[in-house]
C-alpha cells in the first residue's frame, strides 16, 4: 500500500473551547503517552502557522510543521515526515455538540516513502485507526473528567 486517507470522528465529554486546545503538540502532552515534542520553532511551543517541532516514538524520528492554525474555527492542520517511511497530513476539526460536549474530526493522510513505510500504511487498517483514535477519546476524557 503506497497511500492512505482514514478519518474517524469522536465526541469529547467537554466544551470545544477547553477540548481544542487538547490537540494542539504542548495540549497533547497532557493526555498523550510518551508524546514529548521538541520545539524547534518557535522554541516557546506556541502554535502557529509555521510552527516546526520534532517527535521520538517507537525508534522513529518525525518532523513536523502545522501548516493551517485556525483557532476561530477550531481547526488545525500539520504536514508530518518520518524520513525513509512515510509522509502525512493531521487534520483535527472540533465542533460543539449537544451537552456542552464537542465532536473532534481527526484525519490522516499518508503516503510511503519506503518499503518500510509500506508496512506501517498495511498495518493502519480502518479498524487499528479507529481503535488509535477511541484510545484518544478515552485518555481525553479522563483528564476532563478531572
Amino acid at each position: 500500500m503506497d497511500h492512505l486517507e482514514r478519518c474517524h470522528a469522536i465526541v469529547l465529554a467537554g466544551p470545544v473551547d477547553r477540548v481544542f486546545p487538547l490537540f494542539t503538540p504542548a495540549g497533547e502532552t497532557l493526555w498523550a503517552e510518551g508524546w514529548d515534542p521538541e520545539f524547534l520553532h518557535p522554541a516557546s511551543g506556541d502554535i502557529m502557522d509555521g510552527m516546526v517541532f520534532r517527535t521520538r516514538h517507537h525508534g522513529e524520528t518525525t518532523l513536523w510543521a502545522c501548516i493551517d492554525w485556525n483557532p476561530e474555527s477550531h481547526r488545525v492542520r500539520y504536514v508530518r515526515v518520518t524520513p525513509s517511511s512515510r509522509f502525512g497530513f493531521v487534520e483535527v476539526v472540533c465542533r460543539e455538540a449537544p451537552g456542552g460536549r464537542t465532536e473532534a474530526t481527526i484525519a490522516y493522510t499518508y503516503t510511503a516513502l519506503s518499503p518500510q513505510g509500506r508496512v506501517h500504511l498495511a498495518e493502519l487498517s480502518e479498524a487499528a485507526f479507529t481503535r488509535m483514535i477511541e484510545d484518544w477519546r478515552n485518555r481525553i476524557d479522563r483528564l476532563l473528567a478531572m
